[in-house]
């Protein structure tokens, strides 16, 4: 594994992260949650990524992570880097949603309990709600911090002018943001605009989560929209109409150029995301431990010709 400083901070990230997004709930299979937690850590991913509303249900995730680390990891708690986040709906009623401070606070203390953790490594404002002022949400990271609950906090999601009064909120009550967490892939490249520049400017990291656009950018949907797949089942995060003609050409041209390289598409598609020099780590999710060693396999060959670099521009262009 390969470590990274995160941004001006004296921290070192895995490029990799593993995120629990998905299959850490408590619908899935708790062994197999077990064996790819276990093998991740072994293999060097020392950063687990969660939220309070990661499952499902919600907080499940957590759960799955305490036990885990309770059984099998917790001797070696000091060697890793737990993020959690409160932002997005979590219980009902008026204080389950959104960044205020009662919101942030009842959550953390939440995530803390079902983890079984005295302090989270991180902690992130999951997204600007639209509603709360951004220096209420930021005074309660902060607060966060001095109280000893997270050591250090990040920012996820925030539109650029949002997330410019944020960093100066935190810089000015000398808790400065950490690290600044968002969508990027080869199709979703938003943060490329401004919100790279911003992370660069301020001193923080960027971490990179959907690095494979929710599986668009795997020999997945190659060939169409398969049985079983995100994209087949109603209410999922990938819809059918993004897996139209367009995006599967461009696949299918990605997936020549990665055959070339003697890679998969995936392990391109997660190498390009690491190739841009403003990207601290990426977030990988997995199903299964030859899942997750396929992913750390893109270490092997994750750097780029000026001529290859160019073909993908043209591939996504066009």
């Amino acid at each position: 594994m390969e470590y990274k400083l995160c941004g001006k901070s004296g921290l070192r990230l895995p490029v990799l992260s593993l995120g629990l997004w998905h299959n850490f709930g408590e619908v899935d299979d708790f062994d197999n949650c077990r064996q790819m937690l276990c093998t991740a850590f072994d293999k060097g991913i020392t950063h687990f990524d969660l939220a309070n509303n990661y499952g499902p249900p919600p907080g499940s995730a957590e759960t799955t992570f305490g036990k885990i680390l309770k059984n099998d990891l917790l001797h070696h708690r000091d060697e890793m880097i737990v993020s959690s986040k409160a932002g997005h709906l979590m219980w009902n009623g008026p204080y389950g949603d959104g960044s205020s401070r009662k919101s942030l606070f009842a959550s953390i203390d939440q995530s803390l309990k079902r983890t079984g953790l005295d302090y989270f490594d991180i902690f992130y404002s999951h997204r600007y709600d639209g509603e709360t002022p951004v220096e209420e949400t930021m005074m309660a990271l902060v607060d966060i911090v001095r109280q000893g609950k997270a050591l250090y906090v990040g920012l996820s999601k925030y539109p650029t002018e949002k997330a410019r009064e944020a960093y100066t909120i935190l810089k000015e009550n000398k808790v400065p943001c950490l690290i600044f967490q968002d969508r990027y892939n080869m199709l979703v490249r938003n943060v490329e605009k401004e919100i790279l520049q911003l992370t660069e400017e301020q001193g923080s990291g960027f971490i990179a989560f959907s690095p494979l656009a929710q599986g668009l950018l795997t020999n997945k949907y190659l060939h169409g929209i398969p049985e079983n797949s995100r994209a087949a089942k109603e209410n999922g995060f990938l819809k059918k109409d993004q897996v139209n003609d367009s995006v599967i050409t461009k696949a299918r041209l990605l997936n020549e150029l990665a055959r070339q390289r003697g890679q998969t598409l995936a392990e391109m598609a997660l190498a390009w995301v690491l190739y841009n020099r403003h990207v601290t780590s990426v977030i990988i999710g997995t199903s299964s431990v030859k899942q997750l060693n396929d992913n750390i396999g893109t270490l092997n060959n994750k750097d780029f010709s000026d001529q290859e670099i160019q073909q993908i521009e043209t591939i996504l262009n066009q």
